[in-house]
C-alpha cells in the first residue's frame, strides 16, 4: 500500500501543486537502515531472510529492508522489525532502542505518525560462533 500526502503549503505557494506518494518498500528501507545503526544489533531478519540476505550481500545487492515489514496508511505507519542481537547485550534494551530509532526515522524522514513498532528478537549472535567458518576436514 502507498500513502498520498498533499505537498506542503510552501510548495503550493510557489505555484506547484500535487501529491507525494511514499511506497512501502521505501519506508521499510528507511526503517531497516535506522535499525541497523542501533548498537547491539547484529543483523535483521529471521533465519531464511538472513540466508537470502547473505547471498544478496555476496553479489553486492544488499536488501536494506530485510527483516522489516511495514503497513503504510494515509497518515500512519506500523512496522514489524525482526532482529538478531549481539551477545551479551540486554535484549530488551536493544529492542527498545530499535523501536525508538525506527520511530524517529519514520517521523523525521517520511513525515508520518507511527502507530506501532513491534520488535522480535529471533536470535543472539555469539562472536566466534559463526556458521560460515569452515570445519576441519576429516580426510586428507
Amino acid at each position: 500500500m502507498a500513502t498520498t500526502n498533499a505537498t506542503p503549503n510552501t510548495v503550493a505557494a510557489a505555484g506547484a501543486t500535487g501529491t507525494t506518494t511514499v511506497v512501502d518498500p521505501v519506508v521499510a528501507k528507511i526503517a531497516g537502515i535506522a535499525a541497523r545503526e542501533v548498537p547491539g544489533v547484529f543483523d535483521l531478519g529471521g533465519g531464511a531472510a538472513r540466508v537470502v540476505g547473505n547471498i544478496r550481500d555476496a553479489i553486492g545487492q544488499r536488501d536494506r529492508g530485510q527483516g522489516i515489514k511495514v503497513e503504510v496508511g494515509e497518515k500512519q505507519v506500523a512496522a514489524d522489525v525482526t532482529i538478531v542481537v549481539e551477545y551479551p547485550e540486554q535484549l530488551q534494551v536493544v529492542a527498545e532502542n530499535v523501536r525508538h530509532a525506527v520511530a524517529r526515522a519514520i517521523t523525521e524522514l517520511v513525515g508520518m505518525e507511527v502507530a506501532e513498532i513491534n520488535v522480535t528478537v529471533t536470535d543472539v549472535h555469539i562472536p566466534g560462533d559463526d556458521d560460515d567458518e569452515a570445519e576441519e576436514s576429516r580426510v586428507a
